[in-house]
């Protein structure tokens, strides 16, 4: 009966100091990130009726975006770059951690070479991209010259500009996956792979036989992260790609479309509307990773 008192004054303590550890991460949660959400939900029922006011609407706006032509091309537009920029970064991540994960000289000094497209402001690096890809003077398209190939408007081409977009944001992004999985690798035991040397194993039944298994928990994280991340390009859009690039259209994402909706054409709740259609369609993914992941993952 004692132990049984005892048992429950420790639990009680406990769930006080769990809820105090974590009330600052929940305000900052709330704040930031659910009061938000919220009003943003209620203003895609609403529009503009001047002077910063608004007006019930109903579900004008869902109704409206149904029907618009450019909603639907940005919904296409932002699902193929996440079907572009994706499978790349995952795998690239992956075989860059791997490689940054053996005993080599200098190790250091490429985990931060590999590392430092991260830390880069997108606008420098939408300025630096920029040029590589000119059409008359860019250095991607010297290079196709020296082979006798004739390079293309990558920025201009609406068949290229979005491939040219992906590979920026998979260059960028390829730094930061590496040190998470880097992080997943390190935790797997050496005892593993010295057994599995003893038993004749090589170097590519180590990989599909003990790496990819035990580091799976960090690369499903890795995985969800990096779709929502896809799926919210913005600052690689608005940074290289003008508003008058006859490209535009093809290159366009929902978050460019609610930015242009909601502050440039100043009727924020369409713009609201469009981003709810963002947050679903990331809720589904979502929803459809965590559920297969019970068949790949290993906990």
């Amino acid at each position: 009966m004692e132990k049984k008192i005892n048992r429950r004054k420790y639990n009680q303590e406990e769930i006080l100091w769990g809820a105090i550890l974590i009330a600052p991460t929940l305000m900052g949660l709330i704040i930031l990130n659910i009061k938000p959400a919220i009003e943003t939900l209620i203003l895609s029922f609403q529009e503009s009726s001047g002077f910063g006011k608004t007006v019930w609407a109903g579900l004008k706006n869902y109704k409206k975006l149904i029907g618009d032509p450019e909603v639907t091309q940005a919904v296409i537009n932002t699902l193929v770059y996440t079907l572009i920029a994706v499978p790349f970064i995952i795998v690239l991540s992956l075989v860059a951690a791997v490689l940054m994960n053996q005993k080599v000289k200098g190790i250091s000094f490429y985990r931060t070479l590999y590392f430092l497209p991260v830390v880069a402001t997108p606008a420098a690096v939408a300025m630096v991209w920029r040029w590589l890809y000119n059409s008359d003077y860019g250095i991607i398209n010297y290079l196709f010259s020296l082979v006798g190939l004739k390079g293309a408007s990558w920025l201009t081409n609406p068949h290229t500009s979005i491939l040219a977009i992906a590979i920026v944001g998979i260059w960028s992004t390829v730094g930061y996956n590496m040190v998470l999985l880097l992080s997943g690798l390190q935790e797997i035991p050496k005892d593993y792979y010295e057994s599995a040397e003893i038993d004749g194993a090589g170097a590519i039944k180590q990989f599909f036989s003990i790496t990819l298994p035990l580091v799976s928990p960090t690369l499903f994280f890795v995985m969800v992260t990096t779709i929502i991340n896809s799926l919210q390009v913005f600052d690689l859009i608005f940074m290289m790609i003008d508003k008058t690039n006859a490209a535009l259209p093809k290159t366009q994402s929902l978050v460019y479309l609610f930015y242009k909706q909601s502050f440039i054409m100043n009727d924020k709740g369409y713009g609201s509307a469009i981003v709810m259609v963002l947050l679903v369609i990331i809720m589904l993914i979502t929803v459809l990773q965590v559920k297969v992941q019970k068949k790949w993952v290993n906990y």
